[in-house]
């Protein structure tokens, strides 16, 4: 029988295979344990002069412990075909995890998508973001946003999420086959990071060419056809030219930063709404100091660089949260549209950078938008990254100044405070003494902050009813350009989600 043990606690120095013992001590048996598997892992450093790891523990045994839950069973099990006849072949619309997630399961289940991806293969668009980086020469097809992996190759690679589905095991067990390492099944806040990310999404999309899908790199997704309320076609462009792809599915997850095709979809009649997002700085600190405000002084080596999550609510309402911590990691310029300026954050699989950094953002309320265009939250945060280039002298890099600076409105940081609209500047203001409170250091008066972190969700959401589909039949739009996710995992289930919902009204293709 499998069970399931909370609570199981090793100090730092004990080894992993004393777990089974650990167990009979806590049961107080001595029922042989004939295996187990690590469902959780996490850090508790309330007590910083013993700080524990802490597990949850799935065991099997043959002696009966009816106290205890049975071990979950996370496998996942795809829906049933439907009866329709499918006309022509799925079209997946990005290839970034929503899209990516997608196609393998449409793949896995013989229904051979093709998928239409922007920008490059991963191996050549790295070569275009480094150039990026270093000669400011920006792709707009092939950057941090735009590419195989989409945006998340770029990243921390967390997968942290607070859904409660077996796809999520599903997604985990996935990226594990695909060269992640396998102690993301069980962390706390697991990560890939974005060096090992780059080897993962290439194993993916050969695994869906493998079973019958197809992949056509640096061709973009126009606009759709459509007639009497139905999907016929989707137009496309690509090096070659502009073509049409009959069919009716079409999986949109294109991501919130293909703002072109949000809004090329708009004239072709997909329904949309504004959507409160987030805009802010990304500050940047010593991940030593991070690890000692953590730790302890005597933060041991044996830890995991620390991390840290932060929310103060304003006396105005408005919220400002810590998005997207980057342990060990770097901030970064990530913009996809010439004269705009993003900043955001990475960091690869051994977070051994000397620096942290983390966003600090600020509610973005529809009202702010001062109009009831659908598309008005696009507009919003091209009006900073705007500012934000022209503020560089035209140049993408990102915007540097010191807190200290900052919170006293110095002259050399009003480059950075003329990036962002005055709410979310008095927020970030007000928010970071108490954040100091919660983590001591935080507002160090030399702490680098950066301007402007504006790509943390979508300001726009397509509209979809209960079948995923939109106003136009056969389009599914989902992932965080719908509006539907914000992060690695919740957009891979979503993509999940859709294609489900294909294989439940489809049996097969004609």
């Amino acid at each position: 029988m499998m069970y399931r043990i909370n609570e199981i606690k090793l100090r730092l120095g004990e080894d992993k295979g004393s777990i089974p013992e650990k167990i009979k001590e806590k049961l107080k048996t001595k029922a042989e344990i004939k295996s187990y598997r690590i469902a959780k892992e996490s850090v508790d450093a309330r007590d910083k002069g013993d700080i524990l790891y802490v597990y949850t523990v799935d065991f099997d045994t043959d002696a009966e412990f009816p106290n205890l839950k049975k071990a979950p069973n996370s496998s996942y099990t795809p829906p049933t075909p439907g009866t329709g006849l499918m006309k022509g072949r799925p079209v997946i619309a990005g290839f970034g995890p929503c899209g990516m997630f997608a196609a393998l399961v449409l793949s896995e289940l013989g229904y051979a998508p093709v998928v239409l991806e922007r920008g490059k293969q991963v191996d050549e668009r790295v070569k275009d973001v480094e150039r990026f980086w270093k000669d400011g020469i920006l792709d707009e097809e092939s950057n941090v946003q735009f590419g195989e992996g989409g945006a998340g190759a770029f990243s921390d690679g967390k997968l942290t999420t607070g859904i409660k589905d077996a796809r999520v095991g599903k997604v985990l067990r996935e990226l594990v086959l695909a060269g992640a390492g396998d102690d993301i099944l069980y962390k706390q806040h697991p990560h890939v990071g974005t060096d090992v990310l780059r080897g993962v999404v290439k194993n993916i999309r050969k695994k869906i060419v493998e079973n019958g899908g197809e992949l056509m790199f640096q061709t973009r997704l126009e606009g759709i056809v459509s007639s009497e309320g139905r999907l016929e076609a989707v137009k496309a462009s690509s090096p070659a030219g502009d073509f049409e792809i009959k069919t009716q599915t079409l999986i949109l997850a294109v991501g919130h930063s293909a703002r072109d095709t949000i809004r090329a979809l708009g004239k072709d009649g997909v329904l949309m709404e504004q959507k409160p997002f987030s805009i802010g700085i990304r500050i940047e600190h010593l991940q030593e100091a991070i690890n000692e405000a953590q730790y302890g002084k005597n933060a041991d080596k044996r830890l995991p660089p620390a991390e840290y999550k932060l929310a103060h609510r304003c006396r105005n309402g408005r919220g400002v949260y810590t998005f997207c911590m980057c342990p060990g990691g770097e901030v970064i310029a990530a913009s996809s549209q010439k004269g705009f300026l993003a900043t955001n954050g990475m960091s690869n699989r051994a977070r051994d950078g000397e620096r942290a950094n983390s966003a600090v953002l600020v509610d973005v309320r529809v009202s702010d938008y001062d109009s009831s265009d659908p598309l008005s939250g696009i507009a919003f945060q091209e009006k900073y990254e705007s500012a934000a280039y022209w503020m560089a002298g035209g140049r993408y890099q990102p915007l540097p100044t010191t807190w200290g600076e900052f919170a006293n409105g110095a002259k050399t940081a009003q480059p950075v405070i003329n990036s962002l609209p005055g709410f979310a500047v008095s927020g970030i203001r007000e928010a970071m003494p108490v954040f100091a409170n919660k983590l001591k250091g935080f507002d160090n008066q030399g702490a680098v902050v950066y301007a402007v972190e504006s790509r943390s969700s979508s300001p726009v959401r397509i509209m979809r009813n209960k079948d995923f589909q939109c106003n136009i039949a056969g389009v599914y739009p989902c992932g965080e350009g719908a509006g539907y996710s914000g992060g690695i995992m919740s957009a891979a289930v979503d993509g999940i989600n859709a294609a489900e919902e294909i294989v439940r009204k489809f049996s097969r293709r004609e």
